[in-house]
């Protein structure tokens, strides 16, 4: 199979260049109302599709990639921590940009801005739907037409997630590591390398024995959150032309999950009620230095999973302002200085 250039180590999907990308169970928010960001409970696990070649459908094996197994209407959300180098990443949800609205593209474009810029954008919770908002990431299956695929497109054919990054331009990521050397050698040696993942446009595994197709999931919409999709500040010009590594990543049911892999499903999602009843945190993120991209309308006007599968029945109880604990930077307005 050709490699893709992506690795997998543990839970995490690393990137050519050193973009990291981990996959987080989380709180699904109401559908009406906007809401701090949610916590993260525990990260969904990655397998790659080789290694379970013979229990997956023959597309799956055609696209390679990774797989993870997702509760009907969970909620998640793509953190990049750990992530070494400047990278452009796109995000696909069944290979509609998240951040643009745009058909997959194997090239970066700027109007409209059709990736995120690592390791600025921390993480990224949902499609990019309004002013300083996103809407929750949320599995449901296709066929039902509820996915963003489904609704932008008027088709469900991919499902899953998509990631593609660029790194800078040769001559800057070779300036940028002079300036960064002994801060990556640090981090270098403690990181560890796992098994290659195949990439998505990858040639075809030997015959397999025939296995049930999975059932296939892909990600519509939930609750509106405070999260802002950052603009990129370099010009277009600095990120190389070419790709240097993607990934499919196959979202598949629990008992699918076991029936593939052989191994237990994580456990059914945190009662969210419950949560915030024990006083358990929520965040709110805010980058001083940093503009955030305005929404399309193509993503703005993506409905929510709630519309397909009817009443959300998992009880809400609202985080208290204590709850709410305020990272980097403190929203507010500025304040000029003078001659004193």
């Amino acid at each position: 199979m050709t490699g893709s250039g992506v690795r997998i180590s543990g839970n995490t999907l690393w990137l050519p260049g050193g973009a990291a990308v981990r996959f987080v169970r989380t709180l699904r928010l109401p559908e009406t109302g906007t809401h701090p960001l949610p916590p993260g409970l525990g990260e969904f696990p990655l397998r790659p599709v080789a290694d379970h070649a013979d229990r997956v459908p023959e597309r799956w094996r055609a696209r390679g990639g990774v797989m993870l197994p997702v509760y009907l209407r969970e909620a998640m959300w793509l953190s990049f921590s750990g992530t070494t180098e400047p990278a452009a990443l796109q995000v696909g949800v069944g290979k509609v940009c998240a951040v643009s609205g745009r058909p997959w593209s194997e090239r970066l474009t700027r109007d409209p801005q059709n990736y995120v810029v690592l390791p600025r954008q921390p993480w990224l919770d949902g499609i990019n739907s309004g002013e300083g908002t996103v809407r929750q990431f949320v599995a449901v299956p296709l066929g039902l037409g509820a996915t963003v695929e489904g609704q932008v497109t008027g088709e469900e054919v991919w499902g899953g997630v998509q990631l593609q990054s660029f790194a800078l331009r040769a001559d800057l990521l070779a300036a940028w590591r002079r300036r960064e050397r002994e801060r990556l050698a640090a981090r270098n040696s403690a990181r560890a390398a796992g098994p290659p993942v195949g990439g998505y446009g990858a040639a075809m595994m030997p015959a397999a024995p025939k296995a049930a197709a999975p059932a296939a999931m892909g990600l519509g919409v939930g609750g509106s959150m405070r999260q802002e999709v950052y603009r990129d500040d370099r010009p277009l010009a600095d990120w190389s032309e070419e790709p240097a590594g993607r990934v499919f990543v196959h979202l598949v049911t629990p008992p699918q999950w076991r029936h593939i892999t052989g191994e237990a499903p994580p456990p059914s999602p945190v009662d969210r009620a419950a949560y915030t009843r024990a006083g358990l945190p929520w965040f709110d993120y805010y980058d001083t230095d940093a503009e955030d991209l305005a929404p399309t309308d193509a993503l703005q006007e993506v409905k929510p999973v709630g519309e397909w599968l009817g009443d959300d029945l998992d009880p809400w109880q609202a985080p208290s302002a204590g709850q709410v604990q305020p990272l980097k930077d403190t929203p507010g307005k500025p304040v000029t200085d003078g001659d004193w």
